[in-house]
C-alpha cells in the first residue's frame, strides 16, 4: 500500500466536508483535515502534512507509473513493475522502454532491460558510485 499525496488527502477532506454537509452536519475545512489525518493514523493535520510533504517524489510512485531518470549515469525511461517499502526506503524495479548499456568502457557492454534500486524520499538510490552519484535517479515522466 502506497502513501497518498498531499493533493489526495486534501481532496478527501473536501469530499468528507461536502458529504457531512449533505447529511446535515456542518464542519469547517480545518475540521475535515483533522478527521482525515486521524484516519491515516496521524496525531493531527500538521503531522500528516509534514509526513506527506517530505516524500516529494516517491509518494507519487505506484505500480505502472511511467518514469524517467538516470541509472549508472545513463538516461532511461520505463515503467515501474514492482514497488514496495515505505517512502524514504522504497524498493523499485523498472522495465525499460529501451535497453541501456551500464558499462562506460569501449571494450565490452552490459545491456539491461530492467533495473532495480532502493530510493530515498527524493527518488535517489541509497547506493552511490565511487564519485558520489546515486546509482538510480527516478522521476515520474510527467515532471
Amino acid at each position: 500500500m502506497t502513501q497518498p499525496t498531499l493533493k489526495t488527502v486534501k481532496a478527501q477532506a473536501k469530499a468528507l466536508q461536502q458529504a457531512l454537509e449533505t447529511s446535515g452536519t456542518s464542519v469547517s475545512h480545518a475540521q475535515s483535515l483533522e478527521l482525515i489525518a486521524q484516519q491515516y493514523g496521524a496525531r493531527d493535520w500538521n503531522t500528516l502534512s509534514a509526513r506527506l510533504g517530505h516524500s516529494k517524489i516517491t509518494a507519487g510512485l505506484t505500480l505502472g507509473t511511467k518514469v524517467k531518470g538516470h541509472y549508472l549515469g545513463q538516461p532511461y525511461s520505463g515503467e515501474i513493475i514492482s514497488i514496495s517499502g515505505p517512502s524514504g526506503h522504497r524498493s523499485v524495479e523498472i522495465a525499460l522502454d529501451q535497453p541501456i548499456n551500464t558499462v562506460r568502457f569501449d571494450s565490452f557492454s552490459n545491456w539491461r532491460w530492467r533495473i532495480r534500486g532502493t530510493l530515498d524520499k527524493d527518488g535517489r538510490s541509497t547506493r552511490k558510485t565511487s564519485d558520489g552519484t546515486p546509482h538510480l535517479i527516478v522521476e515520474p515522466s510527467n515532471i
